[in-house]
Order: C-alpha cells, then sequence, then structure tokens
C-alpha cells in the first residue's frame, strides 16, 4: 500500500472542502458575521491543516496501484463527509452527531434527504455550506483534484476510471483530460445558466445560486422549509423542472449538442426512452390525482404530476406540493422513478435508464433464444451490438442493487420502521432521490427516524453514490488482508 501517495491525493480532495468552507466565511461576512462565522471559521482551519499536512511531511509520489485507487476514493469520500459535518455540529441546533452526518452524506451524495425541521432558521453562510456539499459531490470528490493533477500522471486515469463510474466513463469517446474537462464545462454550464433563470424567474439571488448548486448536482437541498413550493410561481416550477430533467441527461449528449449546434445526439433510444418515461409516468399520476387524490383542475394536477416524477426521476428532489397522501398508483410510480431515475454520464443516482434498457432488451433477448433457438439475436442499443460481457456487468449491477436494497430494507425494519417508511427511504437513499413517500415525502424530513436507520440510509448513500462495486472492493481488501 502507497501511504503516501494515497495521504497526498486524500489531502488534495480535502483542500476542496476548505475550500468552499472559505467562500461560506465570506458569505458570513457579507451577512455581518451571522452565527456559523465561527463553527465555519474552526472547520475551515482543522480541514485546511489536514489537507496541507501531507504536502509538508509527505514526499510526493505517482506510484498509485489500482487498489491504493480504491482506497484513495474511499478515503476522500468518507473523510469528506466526516469533515464536512464539522460546521453542523459546531453550530447545534437540531444537528446532533448522527443528524450531522446524516446532513453531510447526504448533501455530498447529493440525495438531498434532510433531518433539518426548520430549514430557514440556518444562517445563510451555513445554508451556502450545505448547498456547497451538493456542488462538491455533484462534481466528484476525485473530479475535483483530478483537475488540478497533471495530466501526465501515471494514475490520473486509473482514478477518473474508478470515479466517474457514475458518470459513465465509458460512454464518453474522450481520454480522460477531455472527459474531465468536458464534464467539468457542462457541469459549469448548467450551474450559471440555472442561477441566471432562476434569478430572472423571481428568486433572490442567494436562494437562486444555491438551488442552482442542487440543480447542477441534481441534488434537492433548498434555502426554505417549503422547498420549490415556498414560492408558489408555475414560472419558477417551470424552469426548475427544464433543468431537472436536463441536468439527468448525459453530460456528454450535452457537450455534443451543443459542438455540433444539433439535436441530433439526442435523437437515441436512451434519450427517447428516459423523455417517454417521465410523459408516461406523469400522465399516470395525474389521472391518479384526478381520480383518487382530490384534484379538480387538470392543469394543475399535471403541474404537482410532472414537477414531482421529474424531481424522483432526476434524483433532485424538490417538491412544490404534499405527496404524503397522494393515491397508492402514484406512490408506486414514484418508487419506480425513483428505482430508474435518471440517464447515465449524469450526476442522477439509481440504477439509470440505460441499464434498464438493457435489461429489458436481454430479457427479450433470452425470450426469443428460448422461442427460436438456432437464431442469432444479439442486444442492440441505438444501433450497436452490446457484447455478451457488457449486458452481464449490467445485469450482475442490478442484481447487486438489488440484494443492497433488500438487506437494507430488513436492516431498517430492525431498527423499529414500519415496512413501507423503510422500502421508500431506502429506494430513496440508495438512489440519491432524497424524500421518499409517505411520511418522508417531499415536504416532510428525517428527523424522526431512529439514529440507527439514519446510519444505514447514509450508507446507502454512499453506497449508492459510488454505484456499490468500490466499496464493495475495498471491503473485500480489508477482509482478505485481515486473514
Amino acid at each position: 500500500m502507497n501511504v503516501k501517495g494515497i495521504s497526498i491525493n486524500v489531502g488534495k480532495a480535502l483542500l476542496v472542502s476548505a475550500l468552499f468552507m472559505l467562500m461560506s466565511i465570506v458569505v458570513s461576512i457579507i451577512e455581518g458575521y451571522d452565527s456559523a462565522f465561527t463553527p465555519l471559521l474552526i472547520s475551515f482551519i482543522i480541514t485546511l491543516l489536514v489537507g496541507a499536512f501531507p504536502f509538508i511531511f509527505v514526499k510526493s509520489t505517482e506510484s498509485l496501484s489500482l487498489n491504493d485507487g480504491f482506497l484513495t476514493i474511499f478515503l476522500s469520500w468518507i473523510l469528506s463527509f466526516i469533515f464536512g459535518m464539522l460546521p453542523y455540529v459546531l453550530w447545534g441546533g437540531e444537528f446532533t452527531l448522527i443528524n450531522a452526518w446524516f446532513e453531510s452524506v447526504s448533501g455530498y451524495t447529493t440525495t438531498g434527504a434532510t433531518i433539518l425541521t426548520d430549514i430557514e432558521a440556518l444562517p445563510k453562510s451555513l445554508l451556502f455550506w450545505r448547498s456547497s456539499t451538493h456542488y462538491i459531490g455533484g462534481l466528484g470528490v476525485i473530479v475535483f483534484l483530478l483537475l488540478v493533477m497533471p495530466q501526465a500522471s501515471p494514475y490520473r486515469l486509473k482514478l477518473t476510471n474508478m470515479e466517474m463510474s457514475t458518470l459513465s466513463k465509458g460512454g464518453y469517446r474522450y481520454n480522460s483530460a477531455k472527459v474531465i474537462r468536458v464534464i467539468t464545462g457542462v457541469y459549469i454550464f448548467f450551474t450559471v445558466a440555472a442561477a441566471i433563470s432562476l434569478w430572472a424567474a423571481g428568486m433572490t439571488f442567494f436562494d437562486a445560486v444555491n438551488h442552482a448548486f442542487s440543480l447542477a448536482a441534481t441534488g434537492g437541498f433548498s434555502t426554505r422549509n417549503l422547498s420549490v413550493g415556498y414560492y408558489h410561481s408555475d414560472l419558477i416550477n417551470i424552469v426548475v423542472m427544464i433543468f431537472m430533467a436536463v441536468c439527468a441527461l448525459h453530460f456528454g449528449l450535452v457537450y455534443a449538442v451543443f459542438v455540433t449546434r444539433s439535436m441530433k445526439p439526442m435523437n437515441n433510444t436512451v434519450v427517447k426512452y428516459y423523455f417517454g418515461s417521465i410523459a408516461v409516468c406523469s400522465i399516470i399520476v395525474a389521472f391518479s390525482l384526478m381520480s383518487e387524490g382530490g384534484y379538480s383542475n387538470w392543469g394543475r394536477a399535471l403541474m404537482d404530476s410532472s414537477f414531482t416524477v421529474i424531481s424522483y426521476m432526476s434524483t433532485c428532489g424538490f417538491g412544490i406540493c404534499d405527496n404524503s397522501a397522494w393515491p397508492w398508483i402514484a406512490g408506486i410510480v414514484l418508487l419506480f422513478v425513483s428505482f430508474q431515475c435518471g440517464c447515465s454520464g449524469s450526476t442522477t443516482g439509481g440504477i439509470k435508464v440505460d441499464r434498464i434498457l438493457i435489461a429489458f432488451k436481454a430479457i427479450g433477448n433470452e425470450i426469443n433464444r428460448r422461442i427460436r433457438p438456432h437464431a442469432v439475436s444479439q442486444v442492440r442499443m441505438s444501433g450497436h451490438h452490446l457484447s455478451d460481457s457488457s449486458v452481464y456487468s449490467v445485469m450482475m449491477y442490478i442484481v447487486t442493487y438489488i440484494i443492497v436494497i433488500f438487506i437494507s430494507i430488513l436492516a431498517v425494519m430492525i431498527c423499529g420502521s414500519d415496512a413501507s417508511e423503510a422500502v421508500s427511504g431506502v429506494i430513496a437513499s440508495i438512489g440519491s432521490v432524497g424524500p421518499g413517500l409517505g411520511e418522508l415525502g417531499a415536504m416532510d424530513n428525517y428527523s424522526a427516524v431512529p439514529a440507527m436507520s439514519k446510519f444505514i440510509y447514509a450508507f446507502d448513500m454512499f453506497l449508492g453514490r459510488v454505484e456499490i462495486f468500490p466499496i464493495l472492493i475495498v471491503f473485500s481488501m480489508i477482509f482478505r488482508r485481515g486473514k
């Protein structure tokens, strides 16, 4: 194990958090040294010192192995969670130790679930830090440090390939440096465009920036107790819906649209299925609201259903209405979109529509083989044949994902939660969606959840953010080392 190389790169990841803590301190100063100034200052100093420590006392090295790379990713995320919770713990309020951990993990993993019952009680600087954890985690802790790595570094590609599993590294036909530039460019563009659009639509500049951080990262942290519903503005709702839907698309496709100045890159099976899913699911939910949900206006039903479906599918988790008492049909649809979520190559969580499509096609292909044993049948996506190994990898991931969900549901139920809460909470957590159903709905929070359940949900958030296998590999390494 290359302890020196790992410590230096983990230090770089912590310095990213320190930078955003510094920006939060600036916000506090602008606000007249609000109550979070001292907690943020102490957190900044601690994070800065720990992050800078390897650069002072450890000699630089570039000889990282594959296992070292996995440990780098694991430790970068875990330590980011730990140091990210410091401002919450030091500020106090509702932030007990477990609550601060939950909020930090939820932020960095772009889940957007919260334990806060009164978000607006937080000072603006702490709200900014809270949104910043989304922004850091959305792009990826390692991607941030890769931005400052020399392009010639031998471990740059290794870390890129591992960290960017959630960003569908295989979907980009570029080298690692190009991939990073594409992702960063699209990410910043989404942020700036969303902030300007929301400000123009009626949000305050501060709220617009914070919500833009959440939209670009497909997070869900809001500065308001009622989330986007606070504004009672259909214009803001529409702007948010557009960005939620677009930010859940493959970043490479968005980049290609700008480069080619054409919508042809969007003319593929995955994108069509993605938008088709949004349309069909929104209509089903709207019908259920009109028939059993107490709605009498089709316009309102379509607005609420479309916003909620897009919010859950994009894993943003924003809300404009209370969906805790929606009909069971609407609940089933929301569970499905929370399981499926957005496109690979985005910052969304869940299985991803790409894998769902491949699974459907693989099942159909297998049925065809049984009917016509001698026929040559292959799985195709957007005109391309997929290898058996690629299909197998997808199916194994889906199976593993479902197994983790099943185990987590049992664990949460053992901790005292009822079955419905456990199912919705686990699916929402591992899918990075944030809100679930019932008491965990878009207008509710996780404050009443048992402490051990919060820990399980947080662990699921982490698993979902890095797509499970890197964490399982690290645990396997530790287990084998212990033998």
